[in-house]
Order: C-alpha cells, then structure tokens, then sequence
C-alpha cells in the first residue's frame, strides 16, 4: 500500500517533497532563484554596457594607470611621497590618511562619548544639564557645516606664517598649522616601535594567563602594573640600546612656510575635531542608554557591599552595560569613518580627494570611484568584524 504524503488540506506531509507552487518551501526556494537570476542579468546589462561605451569612446580600462607618474602633490603624508611617486603610491597615501583620521576620531569620540553620557546621569544638576546640552545642540547640527566652524575658526583666528606665534623654543603656530619639533631619522625610532609591538602582545598573553591562573587557585596577579612595565620597559630598553638619540628636526621658516619638524595642519585638525565632536554626542546618548538599562538593584547592590560610587560605575554597571552599548557603538565608528569623506570639503589629502584628483587626471572614473568603495566597504568590514568578535566576548554565556 502506498505511503500517503500530503495531508487532508493538500500541504505536504513531515518528510514530503512537493514542487508545487502552494508548498511555502519550494515557493520560497523559486523566488529566491528569481531575484538572484534577475540581479546577475541586471549587473551583467550594467557592466556590458558600461564596456561597450567605453570601447565606441576609445577610453581605456584596467587599472594599469596606478604605475604611471601621478605628478601632483599631496600636502600631508605619513609615507614619504613625491610627485613623482605613482598614483598607486598617492592613493595609499590616501587611505593612510584616511586611516589615521577614523582610528584617532573613534578613540577620541570613544572617550569624550562616554565622559559626556556618564555626565548626563550625574546627580549634580549643573553637570547633567550641560552636558544634555551638548548632546542636543551638537546632534542636530550637520557634520559638515561643524567642519567648516572648526576650519574657519583655526584660519581666520591664527595669524599669517611671517607672524606666526612663538610660545616655546622650536614651536610656531599659525595659519598654516601648528609647527612642533620633530624626531631625526634613526633606526632606533623602527625597534622602539617593535619592542612596543612585541609588548603589546606580550601584554595580552600575560593577560590571559593571569586570569586562568585567578580561576585555578583565586590569586590575583598585578597585571595593571606589570602590564604598564611592558609597554614603558621595553620600548625603553630599545632605546638605550639603540644609543639614546636626541637629536631634534627642528622647524624653520622658510619662505612662505615652514619645513623640518612635525605639523598639524589646520585641515587635519578641522576634520579630526568635527568627527570627533559630533560622533561623540551620539555615543554620549549610546551610553547613558546602556547605563540605563542596568537594572537599579545592580547599583542598591554595590552600594550594600560597600563600594564608591567610582568604583560601582567601574566594575560593576559598565560591564553590563557594554552588552547593551557595543551593537549601537558599531554603528556609530562606522558613520565616524564614512563621514571621513567629507575632508574634501576643506581640502584635507584623505582617500576621497586623493582619488578625484586621480580620476580626473587619468579619465578613469569608474576604477576610481569602486576603489573608493571597495576601500571604504574594507574598512567597514574589519570594524565590524572585530566589534562583533568583542561583542560575542562580553556577552552572556546560558549554561
């Protein structure tokens, strides 16, 4: 006798297979295969037209211009560059700066978030008050007008560079950036920087030691001390070593600028302070929402115990409050790093601007313009990556 496997209402029954378009599965399964079918046709129109109009116009593709000559300057650099450096080399140069901008704004808007949100549930009324302020006034005011206050504010209140002020031997500040001195060139700079490396890492390990020896026997090792005698000593060590250099680049006028030293360009600054200021208002409300939700018996609790107040926000509420605060807080280093961008409008060298100088000297528009997004979309990816890797650390564990 055969196996019936449709039910009484024409479903199929627990194991059944029906290709039947009234079978919630195998509908779900064909309009998948539709929409996947229809995005591939639709990219492949896109990208067999694009190359086909490129060939009528005789414009050539590839991205075989990154070796030729970019011959343009870039004002800042953290690599040594020249004009007559590749463009593959500007555009490096590009994402570099683009690079040191997000990585020093999230640290920064980290802080000043967090500082600003702790400060908004103060119990001090003054405190609380500006600190809502803050938040409120800095929330609704767009990113790039901040910009353009923080650009203006740097070049129009700092005099020309032949007046430039001279509060310390070695340091000018002036319209063109603040001049500082800077280190000579000497291998001794590349091994502090690896032992400091090799501390780091050392540091997480020791880390993860002391911990698993805190759950086998319940002593607590001094990690915050020996921690810090890892990343002050060996860097130290190098360096006495190395022969404990002193000789100082420092800054000179000459002609319409300075060269020698180390500078922070108005351009640098405007962009760092906007991001960093208008993120962290943002942060500041991730925060306090994520105190806020610690349930109060965790605080009544700490307090039974005997602990300040310092210490209860410490230990006791941020910890859990990091679980709340951590998917929020990703959203925001990926807007912080996104709004990078806009350093084209006050003409800091970041990968965007480098890029459109690029494009428009070479005619190539679309290899400029998907390098741009596949350098951004890597960006994105890694901090995503990692804040979900932390996230799943801090998160709790159901046994």
């Amino acid at each position: 006798m055969a196996t019936e496997t449709r039910t009484t209402q024409g479903a199929p029954a627990p194991g059944g297979t029906s290709f039947s378009l009234s079978d919630p599965t195998f509908r779900a399964i064909v309009y998948q295969i539709l929409v996947v079918g229809a995005v591939v046709l639709v990219g492949w129109f896109l990208i067999s037209n694009t190359l086909d109009n490129l060939a009528r116009r005789s414009i050539a593709t590839g991205y075989s211009f990154l070796e030729r000559e970019a011959s343009f300057g870039i004002g800042e650099s953290i690599i040594d560059y020249s004009p007559k450096d590749t463009y593959g080399r500007a555009f490096l140069v590009g994402v570099l700066n683009t690079l040191k901008v997000s990585v020093i704004g999230i640290l920064l808007a980290t802080v000043i978030g967090t500082l600003i949100g702790v400060a908004r549930l103060s119990s001090n009324w003054l405190i609380a008050k500006l600190a809502s302020t803050y938040v409120e006034i800095i929330r609704n005011i767009p990113p790039l007008l901040q910009l353009f206050f923080w650009y203006a504010l740097v070049s129009d209140s700092l005099p020309p560079v032949r007046n430039a002020l001279n509060p310390l031997p070695g340091v000018f500040l002036s319209q063109r950036g603040l001049w500082v001195p800077g280190l000579s060139h000497s291998p001794v700079w590349t091994m502090m920087a690896v032992a400091f490396a090799v501390a780091v890492v050392g540091t997480f390990a020791l880390s993860r030691w002391a911990k698993g020896r805190q759950a086998r026997t319940g002593q607590i090792f001094p990690m915050a001390r020996a921690g810090l005698g890892l990343l002050i000593g060996l860097p130290l060590l190098a360096y006495i070593l190395g022969g404990m250099p002193t000789a100082l680049d420092m800054p000179k006028l000459t002609g319409f600028n300075f060269v020698g030293g180390k500078a922070l360009s108005p351009e640098f600054f405007a962009i760092l302070t906007g991001l960093t200021v208008y993120t962290s208002a943002f942060i500041a409300e991730v925060v306090r929402s994520g105190i806020v939700a610690v349930n109060w018996g965790q605080t009544e609790a700490a307090r039974a115990l005997g602990l300040p107040s310092g210490p209860t926000l410490r230990l006791v509420i941020l910890p859990q409050a990091l679980r709340v605060i951590v998917p929020p807080l990703t959203s925001q280093y990926l807007n912080l790093t996104k709004n990078s961008s806009l350093a084209l409008a006050i003409g800091y060298p970041d990968l965007v601007s480098i890029a459109n100088t690029t494009l428009n000297q070479t005619g190539q528009a679309i290899e400029g313009v998907t390098m741009i997004m596949g350098t951004y979309l890597t960006i994105s990816l890694s901090i995503s990556i990692f804040m979900n890797w932390y996230n799943k650390r801090i998160a709790l564990v159901e046994r």
